[in-house]
């Protein structure tokens, strides 16, 4: 039976469950034989008395197993990017038996995380290797949230969670309403899911750029690498990220049909973590929940969207470049989420009507030039200023009670001159709202750095009911393909592909 609503403070006992449960169900004389936490989150309305609410399955059946539909689907199917789209969609393949071939341009965890790391100290970037490119994709470097806003009636999300608990995660990320897992701990699994795709019989190859899909007669006929190898497959699933901007334009050159879409761009904000735990939880620290994330949002006079995205606990901001001479930055925490500061991305809603051109890389282009200034205003640097010399249009010379945390070298610079004028107007109208709803969150020495600017994808790769681009055999997924927003969509949307792949492809 489902017993919703059920309320226990944050630390209680077994029999404060047991009470909880009786309460909720209304069953007095409830014989409680075994619970399982479909959904928790934390009601703090009576901080610092932080309480959990949760849906619980109490005394459930074992369940029946599961069939899963045959398929007489033959040949090799050729999967392009190893993030979770990727990763998720050549899983789903292999365990149903089928020949799955992973491509992925950059390289292992193992190897990538020593780049990255690299960057970090040098600046030294490789564009085929970095925070947005290898394995695990540029997930892997953030906070590892597996929290979505896809409305999933179709099992999909549970199945993505509980194969990352399989794979190693912490089994609490099937049932915490903000579930995360931390850049150190994702590393860790992207492998095992890695090996659990060869062990099922698939290939994963890395160092594997693919430069030309091969049509023929409007129909998938292979892949060329950049090595000069071609592969013949009659299916490819193209899970490329949001950040394969190469892989973009050679798709729209072959004529694949695409559109520009609209997404978010702005700065980073950090603040004390122990400041905003304070305001979450009515404490600066609270072991057993550890830092407290937060979400604020608001509408601007002019009817813009201002929002918080991947807001990190406890985290760093990161230099996410993965062009020469333009900068992105990212924020990511580790599974302890014990740093000094918070830090979130505070964006603004931009829509075609704000890209340079109708071209349905518009976006793409539009991203560019905000990178450049990025890269251009501290010499390749991370460019930060305090929130009130931003406010005020001035260079900051000296940091505040806050100072950066950040993976890559920073430096002060003049964050407006970056943002389009309409941009920098929405969020200094939004960041003071932000402050009635955070106390402290407006305070002068907060830091500001840019520039946000893949929060998603700008183009959507347009596909048909059966999942396939306007060519035959060609399977765009993911958030690159504009159809997730996030480790945990990209992941259900690899899933979903896969399925259109094994068991719809040939009904008409």
């Amino acid at each position: 039976m489902i017993v919703s609503d059920v309320k226990v403070p944050v630390r209680h006992s077994e029999a404060d469950l047991i009470r909880a449960i009786k309460k909720a169900s209304k069953k007095k004389d409830l014989k409680v034989r075994s619970v399982r936490i479909l959904k928790r989150s934390i009601d703090a309305r009576k901080k610092p008395d932080l309480f959990y609410v949760m849906k619980l399955a109490v005394n459930e059946p074992e369940p029946a197993p599961v069939k899963q539909p045959a398929s007489d689907i033959t040949g090799r199917t050729v999967v392009i990017g190893a993030g979770p789209a990727g990763l998720f969609a050549a899983l789903t393949i292999a365990r149903a038996g089928k020949e799955v071939l992973l491509l992925e341009r950059g390289k292992s965890v193992e190897e990538r995380s020593a780049d990255v790391e690299r960057f970090f100290e040098t600046g030294v970037l490789d564009p085929e290797d970095n925070v947005q490119f290898g394995e695990g994709g540029a997930g892997t470097f953030s906070d590892g949230k597996l929290n979505t806003l896809t409305v999933d009636k179709s099992g999909l999300n549970a199945r993505v969670l509980s194969t990352f608990a399989a794979a190693g995660a912490d089994e609490s990320i099937c049932y915490d309403a903000r579930p995360h897992i931390g850049t150190d701990k994702l590393k860790e699994i992207v492998i095992r899911i890695r090996k659990d795709i060869e062990e099922a019989g698939g290939t994963v190859r890395f160092n594997a750029k693919v430069l030309e899909i091969l049509v023929k007669e409007s129909a998938v006929c292979g892949v060329k690498l950049a090595d000069g190898e071609v592969i013949e497959t009659e299916r490819v699933v193209l899970a490329i990220g949001h950040s394969a901007r190469d892989t973009f334009y050679m798709l729209r050159d072959l004529g694949v049909t695409m559109e520009a879409k609209p997404f978010a761009v702005g700065v980073r904000m950090e603040h004390p973590q122990k400041m905003i735990t304070m305001d979450q939880y009515g404490t600066p620290d609270y072991e057993e929940l550890g830092a407290a994330p937060y979400k604020v949002t608001a509408k601007t006079a002019g009817g813009r969207g201002v929002y918080s995205f991947c807001m990190c606990p406890g985290g760093y901001v990161v230099n996410a470049s993965s062009e020469p001479g333009r900068l992105c930055i990212n924020g990511m925490s580790y599974s302890g989420r014990d740093g000094r500061n918070a830090n979130a991305a505070i964006v603004v809603q931009v829509t075609p009507e704000d890209y340079p051109g109708d071209d349905p890389l518009s976006g793409v282009e539009f991203q560019r030039a905000l990178e450049k200034k990025a890269y251009d205003a501290c010499m390749g640097r991370i460019p930060v200023q305090l929130y009130k010399d931003y406010d005020r249009n001035r260079v900051s010379t000296e940091f505040g009670g806050v100072t950066p945390a950040m993976k890559g070298a920073y430096g002060f610079a003049d964050v407006n001159r970056i943002l389009p004028e309409p941009l920098n107007e929405a969020l200094k109208e939004a960041i003071p709202k932000f402050g009635r709803m955070i106390k402290g969150y407006d305070r002068p020495d907060a830091l500001i750095s840019a520039v946000e600017a893949r929060t998603s994808s700008p183009v959507r790769i347009l596909r048909d009911d059966s999942g396939q681009a306007n060519i035959k055999g060609l399977y765009p997924c993911g958030e690159g393909a504009g159809y997730a927003g996030g480790i945990t969509s990209a992941a259900m949307d690899g899933i979903r592909i896969a399925e259109h792949i094994l068991y719809r492809e040939n009904v008409e």
